[in-house]
């Protein structure tokens, strides 16, 4: 009997403190699971928080701001029945006028209704309709519009005050920074939620001609974001929702992206705009009173110069803004505004971004030097 209790005293204290082991394991399992769970979590919040990203805020911030622009347009052809020489000679030119709907996008600029487009989308617009993302449409009138620069102007009546987005005027866009695109491919979406395409800047100050309608485009932003047909006018925004430049034209043979487009600068746009709210056009009416030529190798060689760069001043009006500012007979223009010209289109270019009274300030080769002349741009008479 001693010795069973012995024995039985032994597996009683054996068991007694095997209860404890049990609820230390059962605890330390319990406290495993429980940091797995909070570490699951942790990871969960970690991955919900990558996902909102500067990109997603600025497209949050900027989609409220970014319109469908609808348009109705007037557009004359020839009557294909007259287009026979034969019956021109007894009838004359017979045009005939149509109606063609014409769609894009834009973006608001101000509280009060203020919307931007392109000129080839709304330019000649006889009736607009703006279509906004929370689904309302509003009548739009075109205050005014800018061949040269692709800009157009439209003004809705909103009765509340609109979301609007601001240019970057501060910070010149440059190569590698993230872009967004957004607006209204092909029309596509019915309830005016914009498209968001990203990308980068891939090149700044890019000239290009549209071979369409011959316009010429300078001092572009290039950007590899899609831009597609319907996407014109829309806002290229950059990674903290400023606009850098207004979606214009790309280049493609096929007329879908292939990741080369390009974007009228903030910069441009904004004094397009100031003109065009204040006169409903952009006054291009500048005189100065130059002639000039491209400069030939035996034109450079005479006058002693190194390469053909500039342009030639081949002859000036008396009393004019460039004979009062100094020009001579065979200067050669190489630079203005400490940017260099290359020939009489890259100055015929440039001189498109002052208006008259303006002063610009020429690098003008004479006598073997450069010289600085300063000019105030005249106005046109009549």
């Amino acid at each position: 009997m001693l010795l069973l209790l012995s024995t039985f005293g032994c597996k009683h204290n054996a068991l007694s403190q095997a209860v404890p082991e049990q609820d230390a394991t059962a605890e330390k399992t319990a406290a495993e699971d429980s940091e797995t769970v909070l570490h699951a979590g942790a990871v969960q919040a970690e991955i919900e928080a990558s996902r909102q990203t500067a990109i997603t805020r600025a497209v949050e911030t900027v989609s409220p701001a970014v319109v469908s622009v609808n348009v109705i347009e007037q557009v004359r052809y020839q009557d294909p029945f007259f287009s026979d020489p034969l019956f021109e000679y007894f009838f004359g030119r017979q045009e005939l006028e149509q109606e063609v709907e014409n769609l894009g996008s834009g973006f608001v600029i101000s509280p009060d209704g203020y919307i931007v487009t392109n000129d080839h989308v709304a330019g000649n617009a006889t009736k607009i309709a703006v279509a906004f993302p929370d689904g309302k449409a509003l009548e739009g009138v075109l205050i005014g519009s800018d061949p040269v620069s692709d800009i157009a102007l439209i003004k809705v009546e909103p009765g509340d005050p609109l979301p609007y987005l601001a240019f970057e005027l501060e910070e010149d866009a440059f190569a590698g920074e993230w872009v967004i695109a957004l607006g209204n491919p092909f029309g596509l979406f019915e309830a005016a939620q914009p498209t968001v395409t990203v990308g980068v800047v891939s090149a700044v100050e890019r000239n290009l001609e549209s071979p369409g309608d011959g316009r010429v485009y300078r001092d572009m932003i290039q950007t590899d974001a899609a831009i597609n047909r319907g996407n014109s006018g829309g806002p290229l925004v950059n990674a903290v929702g400023k606009v850098i430049g207004v979606n214009t034209a790309i280049y493609s043979r096929t007329g879908g992206s292939i990741g080369i487009g390009f974007a009228v600068p903030a910069y441009k746009v904004q004094r397009i705009v100031d003109e065009l709210r204040e006169h409903g056009r952009v006054d291009r009416a500048f005189y100065t009173g130059l002639y000039v030529s491209e400069v030939s190798p035996d034109i450079a060689q005479a006058l002693g110069m190194t390469s053909e760069q500039g342009v030639l001043v081949r002859d000036i009006d008396r009393d004019s803004p460039a004979d009062e500012a100094g020009f001579e007979p065979y200067d050669v223009i190489v630079s203005m505004e400490g940017e260099t010209i290359q020939g009489h289109e890259d100055l015929s270019g440039k001189m498109q971004d002052y208006r008259p009274g303006d002063q610009v300030r020429f690098g003008v080769f004479r006598n073997g030097s450069i010289q600085q002349v300063t000019m105030r741009i005249g106005r046109q008479s009549g």
